[in-house]
């Protein structure tokens, strides 16, 4: 058996993650407090989310002595960034099966450059293929051409990821009415929603249009607790045409935000339309007055267009 990983001391976390106040007056003239769950500030590589999801699946990565970690995403995938970047600190090879066969003879952007720099082997596949990406037997082909390996599913969002974003909705108990993060596969919403306690409600804004992710979130709570778990909706109004689609107006948004609340520039793809999200719902009246919102800060700002 190959020699199992020693020590996941690099991956030590900053938790529980801060929680920090903002005076907006777009949430307090309408009665309402704002916070932000700066999960950004958990790992400096592997910030936010993908360090909740990513750690579990590496404790059993380490369980089972590979060497070897595989992976799936998109060609802006904040999920291959990390896991890239675990590999470096872990001392793992790290392959990642990127959406888009057409990208092979592209240069790279700057989220997959990144991956490549900290050495993670980019398998590109058209699309008819990453719809395999769930197919066992899809797994033993990249198994074939690329050595034994444990298999990480696509945004890292499985049962073991689940159970430790619960801890992300544990930490918010008592601290907010609604919790909010952005979602791409579900994973993070069905663990925090299952942490939090009766009462709180969980608020999931997909990035990704398609309609699809109520019953991902339900699959994901079925395999991780036996079944539902905690109140959740989602607003599915903001994805803004897709995956790391981005308008000018939310650019201008996120940049102003960041502005007024001296905070660093905000990761476009997810988090700036997450907040977009919650400032329109409370223009709305969509929050009780007197309700406290938490927006979950999942990630750090990076460049999407080369």
């Amino acid at each position: 058996m190959p020699p199992q990983l020693d020590s996941l001391a690099p991956l030590t976390p900053r938790l529980p993650s801060p929680l920090q106040e903002v005076e907006d007056e777009r949430f307090t003239r309408r009665g309402l407090r704002l916070l932000l769950k700066r999960d950004d500030l958990i790992h400096p590589a592997l910030p936010g989310n993908k360090w909740r999801k990513l750690a579990p699946n590496l404790r059993s990565v380490a369980e089972t002595g590979h060497r070897r970690l595989l992976t799936f995403g998109g060609a802006y995938s904040n999920h291959l960034r990390a896991t890239a970047a675990a590999g470096r600190l872990l001392g793992l090879r790290t392959v990642g099966v990127v959406r888009g066969d057409e990208l092979a003879g592209r240069p790279l952007n700057p989220s997959l450059a990144r991956c490549a720099q900290d050495g993670m082997l980019l398998h590109f596949v058209s699309r008819a293929e990453y719809r395999r990406r769930a197919d066992p037997d899809f797994h033993a082909e990249l198994r074939a051409r690329f050595g034994a390996c444990a298999v990480v599913p696509e945004g890292g969002s499985n049962t073991a990821a689940v159970r430790g974003c619960a801890l992300l909705g544990e930490e918010l108990r008592g601290r907010t009415d609604v919790a909010a993060v952005a979602c791409g596969t579900g994973g993070t919403l069905a663990g925090m929603a299952a942490g939090l306690s009766p009462g709180q409600r969980a608020l999931g804004v997909p990035v990704l249009k398609g309609g699809f992710l109520a019953g991902e979130v339900a699959r994901l709570q079925r395999e991780s607790f036996g079944g539902p778990r905690g109140d959740w909706w989602l607003e599915e109004r903001f994805h803004g045409g897709g995956y790391a689609k981005v308008s000018p107006r939310l650019s201008d948004f996120a940049a102003d935000f960041a502005e007024r609340h001296a905070l660093p520039a905000l990761d476009e793809i997810y988090v700036a339309k997450l907040l977009f999200a919650l400032t329109r719902l409370a223009a709305e009246g969509a929050f009780p007055r007197g309700s406290t919102v938490t927006a979950v800060v999942t990630g750090q700002s990076f460049p999407i267009k080369p």
